[in-house]
């Protein structure tokens, strides 16, 4: 008798074994890195009528027509400000700043300076909800560039989602820089200088990216040129400038790191006007200056077979969030659907992998963001 309950209960604990399953558990899927924006204020809001007016009146969708990839299509709005306005460094100029007068002079002839292609780009880019914002650098030396560059140069960044990164973009010249073939940001560029003159990175020219070590079209000026312009760098703290000109602000900001302690920014023959000023917002913290526009950060709370998913995001002129879903039991994706900032879902499968956008007003997506929950 003894044997036979012995036998039963055996055979009941493993039934039992075979049939529990094991808990789910979120896995490390290596997503983009989020970090909030804490250094800048403001971003242009494209529901004003002023970038659907821009748009129409240059009819700037046929340069960019079919283009699908971002990185291209943002290359081919840059290129078409440089081939619609004229280089003067000189002037004078027309008495007007906004960007639609500046492409109205440039287009019956007149040249303008760089931070005239600054302001253009900044609104024609941010028109198509790419975030774009305006910066003015210096090499800082009281003489210039060995007579090639001005000693201030204004010019743009442009967030990548494709790459998760910002990449300085140059409309005057029409040129970024790239090290493997990944666009580089501001201070990318500015820490190759200072390390080895640009050595181990591309000056990238026109729509295709054309490596170059020297600039024909401007006596040959030389890769490292372009770059140690780059040596100083200050951004505009609020991004939305196109909205509030003429009112535009003062306030820069700058990165206050080793380099910054020990020189001093030169600019028209003495120190730059913003030091001891109201104006000058120093930060110590690099990734606060190259924060992440667009990125998801995710909060999971795993509760049985149910998940609760809450999502944040610093995304100007922000649409909605939307989710793909793929599963042990359907390999391929669901197609994208919009979903709300908190979202309740029950884990049917072994494998549950949710990929989360973001979506602004634009119709541009940001980086995908995967939540992969296992057994």
């Amino acid at each position: 008798m003894k044997r036979i309950i012995f036998t039963t209960i055996t055979g009941v604990f493993l039934w039992f074994g075979c049939t529990t399953k094991k808990p789910f558990h979120v896995v490390n899927a290596n997503e983009p890195a989020f970090v909030p924006d804490t250094a800048f204020s403001g971003y242009e809001d494209l529901s004003n009528p002023k970038f659907a007016a821009l748009k129409e009146k240059y009819q700037l969708d046929t340069v960019f027509h079919g283009e699908t990839d971002e990185l291209k299509r943002i290359l081919l709005l840059r290129n078409w400000i440089k081939k619609h306005i004229k280089i003067d460094n000189v002037g004078p100029y027309p008495g007007c700043g906004s960007p639609e007068c500046i492409l109205d002079e440039a287009l019956k002839g007149h040249g303008f300076h760089c931070g005239h292609d600054m302001a253009v780009q900044n609104a024609i880019m941010n028109a198509y909800g790419y975030v774009t914002r305006c910066i003015g650098a210096g090499e800082g030396s009281p003489t210039g560039v060995d007579g090639f560059l001005e000693g201030h140069h204004g010019i743009n960044e442009i967030w990548l989602n494709g790459y998760h990164k910002w990449f300085l973009s140059d409309a005057k010249y029409d040129y970024h820089f790239e090290k493997n073939g990944i666009p580089l940001s501001t201070l990318e560029v500015r820490e190759s200088y200072l390390k080895n003159g640009a050595a181990d990175i591309t000056l990238a020219k026109g729509p295709d990216r054309m490596p170059t070590e020297v600039y024909p079209e401007l006596g040959n000026r030389r890769k490292e040129h372009f770059a140690r312009v780059y040596t100083w760098i200050s951004w505009e703290k609020y991004n939305n400038r196109y909205i509030l000109w003429p009112h535009d602000s003062s306030d820069i900001v700058m990165y206050q790191d080793d380099y910054y302690k020990t020189h001093t920014w030169i600019r028209d023959g003495k120190p730059h006007w913003a030091y001891n000023t109201k104006y000058l917002h120093l930060v110590s913290d690099r990734k606060a200056i190259e924060w992440t526009p667009n990125t998801i950060a995710s909060k999971v709370i795993i509760e049985g077979d149910k998940v609760k998913i809450e999502l944040a995001s610093n995304t100007p002129n922000f649409k909605s969030y939307q989710v793909k879903e793929i599963s042990d039991r359907q390999p391929t994706d669901s197609g994208w659907k919009d979903v709300p900032a908190t979202s309740d879902m029950e884990l049917k499968n072994n494998r549950n992998e949710f990929i989360f956008r973001t979506m602004n007003t634009a119709g541009v997506t940001g980086p995908e963001h995967k939540v992969l929950i296992e057994r």
